[in-house]
Parts: structure tokens; sequence; C-alpha cells
């Protein structure tokens, strides 16, 4: 029981998605702290060039499944095979990302196994604990750290006596960094043939339509945010131009979404995407803690705001108070001025 599994994803480009990688990567330093082995758990048709990738994180073990059953993901041939795996090999921590998929599987998973499970995380630390009533000691636990009550508080959480302390991490909050020292995994085929059963293939994909994604915020460079204090989707148009000539995206708060300014899939902060661009530029947005949250990772921040006190200015690298609608022009015309 002493290693740390990561649920690796496999996106519709039959890559592993992004919050997988970054999971290994987190994963990796904390079996480095508890001096425990790094295992990934891949189920696919055809594992192809991603366990190349995966190795390229530090991985010490992967469990490969491959099976034309196993892709698209489906939930019930994955619970199986992820609950097989999960009894034979008893991981001290168990990693998913917290995707339309992890939060469909981490807590079936959870459940069979009776163990805990956090969700949404946007931390994970090592830790030790003393009971209060007992005096009893654990050593060595996961810290599962999260917003709770709407982001009024940081939550921290553990599972003392359950095992795997299991967790769903969120996209982005986890730095991608590949492992220095690389190293060939050992692989541990699984015949999913011989594990799963036909009640779990009473759901069949007859067709299936793909919607393009419209706006990748994760992999801008550059992000030009709006808030509520924009004051209309019209005064949104700024932003987009702002953006276009940067080469950048356009993103909003919840508060901004919720008024209609912005769509959803642009929204950065704890309901929303987790960003991390090089340059955050923040117009009308007073920074409430859930959205600081998703974007306070930014390498370089600006904030427009008429409030010189407004919180977002305490984390930003430069603070400008005024009117967005007169700065936001005088900007444009400024920088089309002096680049070639």
């Amino acid at each position: 029981m002493n290693s740390i599994f990561v649920y690796c994803e496999v996106t519709e480009e039959k890559n592993i998605a992004d919050v997988s990688l970054e999971l290994l990567s987190k994963g990796g330093k904390l079996a480095n702290q508890l001096n425990a082995k790094l295992e990934a758990v891949l189920l696919t048709d055809h594992a192809g060039q991603a366990i190349n990738r995966i190795e390229q994180f530090g991985v010490d073990v992967i469990h490969l499944a491959e099976s034309e059953e196993l892709f698209p993901y489906r939930t019930l041939p994955h619970f199986r095979l992820v609950q097989t795996i999960f009894e034979r090999e008893k991981p001290e921590i168990a990693l998913f990302g917290a995707t339309s998929v992890g939060r469909d599987l981490a807590p079936r998973v959870a459940s069979a196994l009776r163990s805990g499970l956090t969700a949404d995380c946007t931390s994970l630390e090592i830790g030790d604990h003393v009971e209060a009533k007992t005096g009893k000691e654990y050593k060595n636990l996961l810290y599962q750290i999260r917003p709770a009550f709407g982001g009024n508080i940081i939550a921290t959480i553990i599972n003392p006596e359950t095992r795997p302390q299991m967790a769903t991490v969120r996209e982005g909050v986890m730095k991608m960094e590949e492992a220095t020292t690389k190293k060939k995994a050992e692989i541990k085929r699984i015949d999913a043939a011989n594990y799963l059963q036909p009640e779990d293939f009473v759901v069949e994909i007859i067709d299936r339509h793909i919607e393009a994604q419209k706006v990748n915020l994760k992999a801008a460079g550059i992000i030009v945010a709006g808030g509520y204090g924009v004051g209309s989707k019209e005064n949104f148009k700024l932003l987009y131009d702002l953006a276009a000539l940067l080469g950048g995206e356009v993103a909003a708060t919840r508060a901004a979404v919720d008024a209609g300014y912005s769509e959803h899939e642009r929204q950065v902060g704890q309901t929303g995407v987790t960003v991390r661009p090089k340059l955050y530029i923040a117009c009308g947005i007073s920074g409430a803690v859930q959205h600081r949250a998703g974007m306070d990772q930014s390498a370089k921040i600006i904030s427009i705001n008429t409030d010189p006190d407004a919180p977002l200015n305490a984390i930003a690298d430069y603070a400008v108070v005024g009117d967005l609608n007169e700065i936001l022009p005088k900007m444009i015309t400024y920088y089309k001025k002096h680049s070639k």
C-alpha cells in the first residue's frame, strides 16, 4: 500500500488529458516525499504514443488495458477495471482529474472500496494529524485542500482510516513538469476480457456527435478578462479588440457571465476554468476569492479598476485606477502606434 496511482484520461484525439499529466507531475513529487512508487492506469483501445508520454513524468508502473470496448469512455467498463486494479494493488493514494470523466468514475470507485473522496481539490500536500479526542497520531496523510462554502474558506480534508486516499483535482491548478530523470516504466497488462461482464455493456454507443471546442483559455498566453464592472455586453467589445491586437483570448468572471456579458465557456474561477497565462489583464474585476482561485498563478497581472481598494489590486503586478472605457482605447491606440 505504498504507491500513488493516477488515472490517465484519454482525450478524443487519443492523447493523455492535460489534467492527468499535471497529476502525474504532482504525484511524482508526493511519491518522492513518501518514498513511494508512482503508478498510472491507462484504459484505451490502443495506447500508441500515450505510454511514451506518460513515461516522461517518471512513472514506475503503467497498468494498461487495451480493448475496443474501452474507447470512447463508458462508465461501467472503466469502473470495473479500475476497481479491480485498486483491489489488487491497494494504492495508498489515488488521483483523478475533476473532469466529467473523473467526476463520474472516482465516486463509483470510492463507494465500491468504502474509501473517502474529496472532490475538486486545488492543492495536495503530505502532513501529519493528531486526533483531538483520542490522541492517536497519523503520519504522512494526504492533505486534500479545496475551497468550501462558496470559496469563503479553504478546507483541508483527510482520510486517516480508509485507503486509498482519493481525490479529484481541478485542471490547471498543478504545474505540468516532466521528470528530470527519465526511466522506462514497467508495463502491467490487464486482459479486459477476463474482468468485464455482460452487464458492463448495458449502455451501447450508437452514434457520437462532438462539437469542437470554441475557446481554449488554458492554452492562451495572454488573457483579457472582464468582470461585472465592464458594465454591458457591448462594452466587452473593447476587451475583444485588445485581445485580438495582443493575440490573446477574452475571459470573464462568473458575475459577468451571469449578467449575460459573456459565454460560460469563457468563465475563469472556482466554477470555471483555471488559467496560468503569461499576462492577465483584469478589467472591472473586483477580485473575489472565487475568481482569484482560477487566475492567481498568472505570471503577470494588470488590474484596471475604478476602485483603488479592489481586492485584485493586492495580487496585481500593476494596478491602473480609472475607467476601463477610457483606458482600453488608449492602450489599443498606443500599442498600434508602437508595434511593428
